[in-house]
């Protein structure tokens, strides 16, 4: 099969085997914002041949400075919508499947419930991320979380790590201690920042998110850092796919 233009720099990089472990692997993302669309995007461009995207919510203006679904054309559409239409022009041959709905522990049995190679998590609720973890790992399948990218801008403290590993970043810790309960303490590998978050007070009157569990504030956030959240876990995707490791 000849590889179609599109996809012929990365098989000069990874091979025709490498191109051909994308091209059968599935990936599911779960959350479509500032980490998630950069994540998918990526994936979608290496020639990840199924993807999975979970995400209920609807693209707002506030969006706008650091989500790559957001636009001005976009605001009031829902993510999901927006990011299987955009991967679809990427790589039409790429297998789009949409969950619009929240991670809870009912829709996270459904979501995975089908064979998959890794889950990427670009969740911000706390409950839902822990959800996600845990039936991944009962599952068996290999997931790459992304800690917290808002309050930061230092791009140069960005690293990836298993759960153990992660300090100073507060998301990191209330997931450890969460997970800890479960009798989980390490195996999920995660992109996380060292950098202490700013927390300056939101002018824009965003409530802060309550999940059940956690409050969490609304904390200013910038383009590229978020964006290199998303691309250093897609990274982390490919490698499990290419050789069973992180990149």
């Amino acid at each position: 099969m000849t590889t179609p233009t599109r996809h012929a720099r990365t098989e000069q990089l990874l091979g025709r085997d490498g191109l051909d472990r994308l091209r059968e692997a599935h990936v599911t993302i779960c959350g479509l914002g500032a980490v998630g669309s950069f994540a998918a995007e990526a994936l979608a461009r290496a020639g990840v041949g199924k993807l999975t995207l979970v995400d209920y919510d609807v693209v707002s203006e506030s969006n706008i400075n650091r989500q790559l679904y957001a636009l001005s054309s976009t605001v009031g559409m829902k993510k999901s919508a927006v990011a299987e239409a955009r991967i679809k022009d990427i790589n039409p041959e790429c297998e789009v499947t949409v969950f619009d709905c929240f991670i809870n522990e009912e829709t996270t049995d459904t979501i995975l419930d089908r064979p998959m190679d890794v889950v990427v998590d670009a969740i911000d609720s706390l409950s839902s991320k822990v959800f996600l973890i845990i039936n991944a790992k009962e599952r068996n399948i290999p997931i790459v979380a992304s800690m917290g990218a808002a309050g930061k801008l230092d791009a140069n403290l960005i690293t990836s790590g298993d759960i153990s590993e992660t300090r100073i970043c507060p998301l990191a810790k209330s997931v450890r201690r969460r997970l800890h309960k479960k009798g989980v303490f390490d195996g999920v590998r995660c992109v996380y920042s060292t950098e202490p978050a700013r927390k300056n007070p939101s002018t824009t009157g965003e409530e802060p998110t309550d999940d059940g569990q956690r409050i969490a504030p609304v904390l200013g956030s910038i383009s590229y850092l978020t964006a290199i959240f998303g691309l250093k876990a897609a990274g982390e995707a490919i490698g499990v796919i290419l050789d069973g490791q992180s990149a």
